[in-house]
């Protein structure tokens, strides 16, 4: 394992067990230096003007970050060159984004949250890069919408960057999940773990508790359980983790194990949840399940999800399956 760049393993994946195509390698590696791109960016802060807002809102309604913005714009100058995808679609524009006329076209969709966790960009904390790679439809030369409307199962890789102390690439290509770590000297993402597993059991859990009075009844009773440690039901004690940033919790529970949490709640009754099923959601699911893990909306697995719309939201439970499991059989069947 020692000293193999992402461009190596890729090449490899590709030779030895016919398992991505050449086209797809190449996404891959684009959205990779994009990523790197961002972490630049990122890493320059105040000293690049590029903290706070930027004084515009996305389609979700939220105020956007100047490197909401900045990212938004690296990822799609990035991928549309290339000729290896159809079509890309982000969480910070309405509509899907059609590769120019000037430039060939493949044949993947790209999706992908450019900054999540943005609102811990001024603060410092980790934030990160969600991206989603799906198959164009075949015959379908200018893909609209309804085309990326494609259950989770349909994705043929997805990962995410986390910027903290270091850059990390988290990836799966449908055969387990790896990590990379960025070595800033040498330009290149690193092969640093191979087949990551989440331990099927734990005593951590990531959940907002400033949200508890909204929880549906199944929520509830499931953290109470978790709250009242050794003495309650459960038999042991469970620490609570919250970064607000869902690369950065899924990140450490892809590392040592525990539950993630964004349920649906009170406050908004019509929405199913709050984060989106496509940009975050399905490609979270997929390196979860690819590490051992569970992912469901407390009623479904996550990936059999057949996504309505483009910004669909949806409740997210993920991490260590026996409690993703328990959580759900507590919603019902």
């Amino acid at each position: 394992m020692k000293g193999i760049t992402l461009t190596r393993y890729l090449i490899e994946e590709q030779r030895a067990a016919a398992h991505i195509e050449g086209d797809l390698r190449l996404l891959v590696e684009v959205v990779a230096r994009a990523c790197k791109a961002i972490s630049i960016a990122i890493g320059k802060g105040d000293l690049a003007g590029v903290l706070g807002n930027a004084g515009t809102g996305n389609v979700q309604g939220e105020a956007q970050k100047k490197l909401d913005v900045i990212s938004n714009e690296i990822l799609l100058e990035a991928n549309e060159w290339g000729g290896h995808l159809a079509a890309m679609a982000s969480e910070e524009m309405e509509k899907p984004y059609a590769i120019p006329h000037r430039y060939p076209k493949g044949e993947y969709l790209l999706l992908f949250d450019p900054l999540d966790g943005s609102s811990n960009i001024d603060v410092n904390v980790s934030v990160g890069t969600i991206f989603s790679v799906l198959r164009c439809p075949e015959g379908v030369a200018e893909p609209g919408e309804h085309h990326f409307l494609q259950p989770g199962t349909r994705q043929v890789c997805a990962g995410y960057a986390v910027y903290g102390p270091t850059t990390l690439l988290v990836l799966t290509l449908g055969n387990g999940t790896h990590c990379f770590t960025l070595d800033r000297e040498m330009g290149s993402f690193i092969l640093t773990e191979e087949n990551l597993r989440i331990p099927e059991d734990t005593r951590e859990f990531a959940i907002n508790m400033s949200n508890q009075r909204h929880w549906e009844a199944p929520v509830r009773r499931y953290v109470d359980e978790l709250l009242a440690g050794k003495p309650g039901p459960r038999g042991k004690d469970f620490n609570m983790r919250w970064v607000a940033s869902m690369v950065a919790d899924v990140h450490r529970i892809l590392s040592r194990g525990g539950i993630f949490m964004y349920p649906r709640d009170a406050r908004e009754p019509d929405k199913p949840g709050k984060l989106r099923l496509m940009y975050e959601a399905n490609p979270m699911a997929m390196i979860v399940e690819q590490a051992g893990g569970a992912a469901t909306d407390g009623n479904r697995r996550i990936l059999d999800v057949q996504p309505d719309g483009l910004h669909q939201r949806v409740a997210v439970f993920l991490g260590s399956r026996n409690e993703v499991q328990r959580v759900s059989a507590y919603h019902g069947p």
